[in-house]
Order: structure tokens, then sequence, then C-alpha cells
């Protein structure tokens, strides 16, 4: 069985920063996509970034150049590094990995469990 745990919300405030872990448990083959989403209530879950196997990124317009996604694949681990953190980036953060459990089966996204960020004074 495959889990998605994640690390690193929390509280702080306008300006600062955070750092997002989410690991890859269980047995699998390769990972390949991860990313992040996030969701406030009342609005639809929205890609924050992704990266692909081979390190490409991509970055909602709303955080480029503060955010950045990186992963360490010896650790099944993809990190979100939070810059200059504004009260519109509250949310919950949810992190995804797409793999295949087995060498035949077909991809399938996974998602961990969301980990509060909240950006207040």
């Amino acid at each position: 069985q495959v889990q998605l745990v994640e690390s690193g919300g929390g509280l702080v405030q306008p300006g600062g920063s955070l750092r997002l872990s989410c690991a890859a448990s269980g047995t699998f083959r390769r990972v390949n996509d991860m990313g992040w989403y996030r969701q406030v209530p009342g609005k639809e879950r929205e890609l924050v970034a992704s990266i692909s196997s081979g390190d490409s990124t991509n970055y909602a317009d709303s955080v480029k150049g503060r955010f950045t996604i990186s992963r360490d694949n010896a650790k099944n681990t993809v990190y979100l590094q939070l810059n200059s953190l504004k009260p519109e980036d509250t949310a919950v953060y949810f992190c995804t990995a797409t793999l295949r459990e087995h060498r035949y089966a077909s991809p399938h996204t996974y998602w961990g469990q969301g980990t509060q960020v909240t950006v207040s004074s």
C-alpha cells in the first residue's frame, strides 16, 4: 500500500518562509511526476507546482518566483520551499505522486493527507 506523508506546515508571518516535505512509502516502482496542490474552503483545489522524473518543473503564476519545488529520488520525497509568503497563500497543501505499484499496473496518482499553511500576522 502506497502512502504519502507530508510535514512542514504551520503558522508564519507575511514575508516568512516554510518548507514542506512529502515522502512516499510502500511498494512501488519508480515515482514519476510529483506535485503540490492547495485548497481553501469553498474553492477548488489548485495546482501549485509539479516536477517530473526528469526534474522539469511547472508553477502556478501566483507562486512563480516565490515557491520552489524539488525532489530527492533516492528518498522518494518531494519538497516545496515557500518564500515571501502572503496571506492569500493560506490553504491546506496536498502532495501528489504518480507511480506504478508494479510492472503491469497502470499509473495512479496518490495524494497526501494535507498540511495546513497559515500566513497571518
